[in-house]
């Protein structure tokens, strides 16, 4: 089977960056996107980033300057570095990968989630 582990989250003031990290492991053939998602109390879960397997990028727009997304495809992983935190960032962040485990079949896996939680 297939597991995504994240790592990372914790409390940090505004203005302040954490680095979140998410490591794939198991029966993979090959990945494909990589993305981060957030969810905020009382509200719906929302993309945040997401890298192609060759290296593109797109970000929502709240996020835009201040976070990074990149990933490492000999080990599997995929980073998030958050910068110029902000209250309103605070959320559960979630990995999110589409793996394939065959040649012909490919899935969405999901982390168990990291808590990030910008405070003064």
């Amino acid at each position: 089977q297939v597991q995504l582990v994240e790592s990372g989250g914790g409390l940090v003031q505004p203005g302040g960056s954490l680095r979140l990290s998410c490591a794939a492991s198991g029966n993979i053939f090959s990945i494909n996107d990589m993305g981060w998602y957030r969810q905020a109390p009382g509200k719906e879960r929302e993309l945040v980033a997401v890298i192609t397997s060759g290296g593109n990028t797109n970000y929502v727009d709240s996020v835009k300057g201040r976070f990074t997304i990149s990933r490492d495809n000999a080990k599997n992983t995929v980073y998030l570095q958050m910068n110029s935190l902000k209250p309103e960032d605070t959320a559960v962040y979630f990995c999110n990968a589409a793996i394939a485990t065959t040649l012909w079949a490919s899935y969405d896996y999901w982390g168990q989630g990291t808590q990030v939680t910008v405070s003064s």
